[in-house]
């Protein structure tokens, strides 16, 4: 699959929430996990 790079804005509430969740990932990981990641999964789990 190709990435694109675009530029969004997200709401507080909504940026907290991806950043928890992030968070949440990287703790139950042995590996990092990207911001983009955590994005591009929550766009697919809910389109």
């Amino acid at each position: 699959m190709m990435a694109r790079r675009v530029t969004v804005t997200i709401d507080d509430d909504n940026l907290k929430k991806l950043y928890a969740k992030q968070s949440s990932e990287i703790k139950n990981s042995s590996k990092s996990v990207s911001f983009s990641k955590v994005v591009n999964d929550t766009f697919r789990k809910s389109l």
